[in-house]
């Protein structure tokens, strides 16, 4: 039985990364070391982790996240992408719109390599709906 899953990123910046996801999502820190990270918002949770540190097998460590897309869904994402665009402090890969696939969304770049994909579900489009019906 899985009691928990969440991802851990390797990040060559431990304190600036947790600061990307505490500061684009609100996350709060529940565990904090020179090289580990945990934070928490509601039921989601995300780590990070030192890239070089011993817990990572040696064949693995140096190597950043990459490959990543860490998709958040929030009630608001209008209000998300408002607060990050107005701070200028996150680099947006993808504008805000909608998919016809049923979602509003906008994308940041993580420090640590991952893409971060901002979404709130919408109604998909007539078209998309009576292709998936």
């Amino acid at each position: 039985m899985i009691t928990s899953l969440y991802p851990v990123l390797a990040t060559s910046d431990v304190p600036a990364t947790a600061r990307f996801y505490a500061d684009l999502l609100g996350m709060t820190p529940t565990f904090t070391s020179d090289w580990y990270v945990s934070l928490r918002a509601d039921d989601a949770e995300i780590a990070v982790v030192d890239a070089d540190h011993a817990t990572i097998p040696e064949r693995a460590r140096g190597a950043r996240t990459a490959g990543v897309l860490v998709t958040v869904e929030v009630d608001d994402v209008d209000a998300v992408h408002a607060r990050v665009v107005t701070a200028g402090s996150h680099d947006v890969v993808l504008p805000l719109r909608d998919e016809e696939f049923g979602q509003r969304h906008f994308i940041v770049a993580g420090p640590d390599g991952a893409l971060v994909d901002v979404v709130t579900p919408i109604a998909p489009s007539g078209e998309f709906a009576a292709l998936y019906a």
